[in-house]
Order: structure tokens, then sequence, then C-alpha cells
């Protein structure tokens, strides 16, 4: 509890992200990685192999504290599994209320997963999911006891859908609080109106109140987004996330707090005055970025249209990033969910979109 009050404090003074040390993460939740001298940093994909196979566009991946195992949704049969490390999965049940297109939404379905950062499957079975309902976008909870999902309460409603337009990413940060991305919803406007839940990273309580420190008082963290998925924190406790653009540019942003991220003003770079550029930009063609993960100080990076993932190195303790390698282009489709194996300088990384039990789950090896 005190190094919670300690963070809160200092976002509440600084409204910035410590540049050097993060502060202590509670137990199991995301922490960012150990800090290490730059020899330490760097590594590249070396191999993928099947880890598991018979799935249907896995969107989200989130391992349990304990390591062993991970949450992983389906986007369209809106089912959750339990996969274990050796590949072995099994169907834990399904949440409830969701809804996908076509409709006048358009999409939508079962997107991202976190387990509570102090889940145990019995004193605390929480686990938090996002996902569309016929008329909005929500952050849910439900219970799981290491078998089987029960109950659903409502975290955070009244987020607009829109197409695909609808974020999905939920993560606990170091500070112990739960990072949500959420897309403008087919309403460009809505991601300049800091009183809107839409286009906007929002920091929120395990019961959907605003965060302490948050910059505006209410729950918003970052905003003018148009489509944000991945998040990610580095090794000194700062967010990244990538953004989905319209036509033009897909970026990485180092997320701040406060900061205004330019949509739809601009996308990419621009000299609009109070607007925060990316660190990183691609052509949709080469990218459509998922979600992003981080291993020895790199950023690794699905994409769905560009059908490769990417290896962005960020430089040392710098604010910088430096040259973007492709890796795995067009070998395997499009790629979305991602996440670091705890311990292991390992990646899961799910196939999306490829058929009806087609798409699979890759295991990527980093050296």
């Amino acid at each position: 509890m005190a190094s919670l009050a300690a963070a809160a404090a200092l976002l509440a003074a600084g409204l910035s992200q410590p540049a050097s040390a993060a502060p202590p993460p509670s137990p199991g939740t995301t922490a960012p990685e150990p800090a290490a001298d730059a020899a330490a940093d760097g590594g590249t994909p070396s191999s993928a192999t099947t880890l598991s196979e018979g799935w249907n566009s896995p969107w989200g991946i989130a391992f349990l504290p304990d390591g062993r195992s991970a949450m992983v949704t389906e986007r369209l049969t809106y089912h959750v599994y339990r996969v274990d490390r050796d590949g072995t999965k099994k169907r834990v049940g399904a949440v409830p209320y969701t809804e996908a297109g076509p409709n006048d939404h358009g999409v939508g379905g079962l997107l991202g997963v976190t387990p509570s950062p102090s889940w145990n499957g019995t004193t605390d079975q929480r686990v938090y999911f996002m996902h569309t309902t016929k008329d909005e976008t929500r952050v849910v909870r439900m219970n799981y006891d290491g078998t089987s999902l029960s109950g659903y309460t409502t975290v955070l409603g009244g987020i607009r859908r829109g197409g695909d337009h609808n974020g999905g990413r939920i993560a606990f940060g170091p500070d112990g609080y739960l990072y949500v991305t959420t897309g403008d919803g087919g309403r460009m406007d809505l991601a300049q109106d800091r009183n809107s839940l839409n286009g906007k990273i929002l920091r929120i309580t395990e019961t959907g109140a605003p965060a302490p420190g948050n910059p505006f008082g209410n729950r918003v963290y970052s905003y003018g987004h148009r489509n944000p998925y991945g998040l990610a924190w580095d090794r000194n406790g700062r967010l990244w996330s990538v953004e989905i653009g319209a036509s033009a540019w897909d970026e990485l942003n180092l997320i701040k707090p406060g900061a205004n991220y330019g949509w739809p003003t601009c996308e990419g770079a621009c000299t609009t005055k109070g607007m925060t550029d990316p660190k990183e930009t691609w052509r949709p063609a080469q990218a459509v970025p998922s979600q992003i993960t981080v291993v020895r100080n790199v950023i690794y990076m699905s994409s769905l249209l560009g059908q490769r993932l990417w290896r962005i190195p960020i430089d040392g303790d710098s604010e910088r990033v430096g040259e973007k390698t492709a890796f795995f282009t067009a070998e395997y489709g499009r790629l979305r969910a991602i996440a670091k194996v705890p311990g292991r300088d390992e990646l899961w990384v799910g196939t999306s979109n490829n058929g009806s039990a087609k798409d699979r789950i890759l295991r990527v090896t980093i050296r």
C-alpha cells in the first residue's frame, strides 16, 4: 500500500513517468524488466514453432501471476482458454453479453484479458476482460477458480463501440492500476474530448474508478488516440503503446500522462503545438500494429496487414528507439496476440483470421 501511495503522489505532483526506476510492483502485476546494463540488451528471434493449434482468432494472451499458464481469449467465439507452457489448452468458459458483427456497429467481440495482480484461484479469483456488447464496449470482471469462469460484473461501461475502432487492450501496470486502451468508436472528435472515454488510454482502479494522480482528475491518462492496441512497460517503468492509423501512418508511442497524441489533427508526426509525436511510424502495408511486449529492452510488435513481427530496440535508458527490423514476413499470416513468457526470453504469438480452427499460437525464442 505504501508503494502505491508513493506512486500516486509522484503522479499527482509531477504528472510524469519515472525516468530511471519504476515503483515496486504489487505481487503479480505486469512488472517492467529488471534494470540491466547495456550488455544485457538485445537479442533477436531465432526460431518460431507451433505451441498450440486449432484456434479461432485468438485476441489476448495474459499469464497468470504464477507464470505457469496463460489465459487466452478468442475474439469471435467469445471463449476463454487456459494454456499451459507445454501448449495444453482447456476451455474454461465464455464472457456473456459479448456481441460482434455483422451489425450496425461492425465487428468487435471478446478482446483483452488480464488477471488480478494477486490472483491465486482461491482468495482472489478476479480476471478482467474487455469486450463489445450490442451497444457499447465494456471492461468487466469474472471469477476464475483455476477450473472455470463464473459471475459477471461490469467494471466500466459506456465506451462507444464502432467498427474496429474499439481498442481493447487491458493490463495492470507496475503501479498496480489497470490501463485500458479505447478507440474513437468511429467518432474522431471524441479523441480530443478529455471528458470522453473514447480515443484514450485510461488508468483506473480495480473497481473502475479514476486512479489517484490521473492528470485530469478523471479516468483519462492520455488522449488524441485513434485506435490504440498494444501496451507494454520497459525496464524503467515507462509505458509504450502502438496505434492503428487511418491510411497514412501507424505509430509506436511513448505514453506520458496528460499527453495529446494528435488524432484526428495528426496521423504520424506533425508540427501542431501541444501534440506529441510518435517514436516510430510505419506505412499500413508493413504494419497495422496489434500488440507489443518487451524482452531485454527490445519492443516486439505483432502486425496484422503487415503479417510480420517487428523488433524495435530501445536505446538504453533513453526515450529513443533504434532501427526497426521485421521477422517472419508472410510466413504465418496476420499476427495479433503477443506476450512474453515469464522468466524466459520467449514470446507467445497468436495468428489471426486464417480460417475456422486454423489459427495457432507460436513459440518464438529470443537469442
